[in-house]
């Protein structure tokens, strides 16, 4: 896994809307770049809302806020629609961006084994090197936890 003091590795994916979003776009800005299993789930939903509700806080301190999943265009099409999300998602349906971040690995669940996102957000500063991690995050209060750290 990325740690702080590295550099952020570069990525392009679509978000929702059809968008693209590349991380070389956003120098001069600090990203909050937050890895979640999959939209429309309890934790995740919650997690995301938590970011939506406080965005204009992220946006006083000049933070990009990009929530990331294995989930298709068309799956985060329909998240935000339903939770008035307000910042953009992105499709990582390969993984190969969860991977480069170190995320992406083994996890169980009532016994069973199987491959996904480990729920951990990135700080990225506005050189596009990282400034801290947070590995299995709280989703409930992880948007405040990351506020109180700006």
């Amino acid at each position: 896994m990325i740690q702080a003091g590295e550099q952020a590795p570069e990525f392009e994916l679509e978000t929702d809307g059809g968008r693209a979003v590349a991380l070389a776009d956003l120098r001069g800005k600090r990203v909050v770049l937050f890895f979640y299993p999959k939209d429309d789930t309890s934790g995740c939903t919650k997690e995301a809302c938590g970011f939506r509700d406080r965005i204009p806080e992220f946006e006083a301190h000049d933070v990009v806020v990009l929530g990331i999943s294995p989930d298709d265009v068309r799956s985060h099409d329909k998240f935000v629609s339903k939770y008035d999300l307000n910042f953009p998602l992105l499709s990582d349906p390969g993984h190969v961006v969860a991977d480069a971040y170190g995320t992406w690995g083994p996890k169980k669940l009532y016994g069973r084994e199987y491959e996904g996102v480990h729920r951990t957000t990135f700080l990225i500063g506005a050189d596009g090197t990282m400034e801290r991690v947070w590995k299995k995050v709280k989703p409930a209060d992880h948007a405040s936890e990351i506020l109180a750290a700006l």
